[in-house]
């Protein structure tokens, strides 16, 4: 099955966009759009169980996209992830690294990651308000928690569509399919060579900032970049200033 997507846009750089956990591939519409003006082959897909996508059988995330650049022929591609995203560009990349030339993760999740104790909180308040067959109000956590101070009515609308949608796909799924976790490692993750932008938000869970300290000092081409205006979502709260940012990253890794 190939992943539901979009492409738009030519030029030598395929640019390939994942979203984050509690969304879909219309967070990107900015910086899709962006992208593809700027002269990229921009694609935005819905992972497995999110979107247009649904969960139809065992998988990891990872060699979805695999088979997506396969479909698309794109034999290597700048990945963007955010959040959940950010941690499948980094599985793909530690697996498949001929495949990628550059990742630019945005508050981005990490294989192997405990979770401290306000992601433990979350989490545990998340499982609870689903035990108990409450999807609204696990919804409303989520559009609460993730997004930040800058996140205008629009955004929030988006993120509360998409996270429905979401639970109601993956609690639906037979626990067979629910995807496998590839099993990356720290040292796989450290082998990773390739330019990396780690942007972060000031107003984001400290988790995701720690995880960002920690990937700036394994990976060995990686740049951090602090928004002190962020929340977990920047592409929602500030979308055509995280365009910008996504399109001269682009520029500077490929030289287009």
């Amino acid at each position: 099955m190939t992943l539901s997507h979009d492409v738009a846009g030519q030029g030598p750089t395929t640019v390939l966009l994942l979203h984050a956990g509690v969304t879909d591939r219309r967070m990107w519409d900015a910086q899709f759009t962006a992208l593809a003006t700027a002269g990229h082959r921009a694609v935005r897909c819905d992972l497995r169980g999110f979107g247009d996508t649904p969960v139809d059988a065992p998988h990891t995330h990872a060699e979805d996209v695999r088979e997506l650049l396969d479909h698309l022929g794109a034999d290597r591609a700048v990945v963007v992830g955010a959040s959940f995203g950010g941690q499948v560009a980094l599985e793909f990349a530690a697996r498949h690294p001929g495949r990628v030339s550059a990742l630019a993760l945005l508050a981005t999740g990490v294989p192997g990651f405990e979770p401290g104790k306000d992601l433990a909180a979350w989490g545990d308040h998340e499982d609870a308000l689903l035990e108990a067959g409450d999807l609204d109000a696990a919804v409303e956590l989520n559009v609460t928690t993730w997004l930040g101070p800058d996140a205008g009515p629009g955004a929030r609308a988006l993120v509360r569509a998409a996270q429905r949608h979401a639970f109601e796909v993956q609690l639906a799924a037979p626990e067979e399919f629910w995807p496998a976790d590839p099993g990356v490692t720290r040292a796989e993750l450290a082998a990773i060579e390739v330019p990396v932008l780690l942007a972060v938000g000031a107003h984001d869970l400290p988790d995701f900032r720690a995880v960002t300290a920690d990937l700036a000092g394994l990976l060995p081409a990686a740049r951090r970049l602090d928004l002190d205006w962020a929340g977990h979502l920047p592409a929602l709260e500030r979308p055509d200033e995280t365009a910008r940012l996504l399109v001269a990253f682009v520029e500077e890794t490929t030289g287009v």
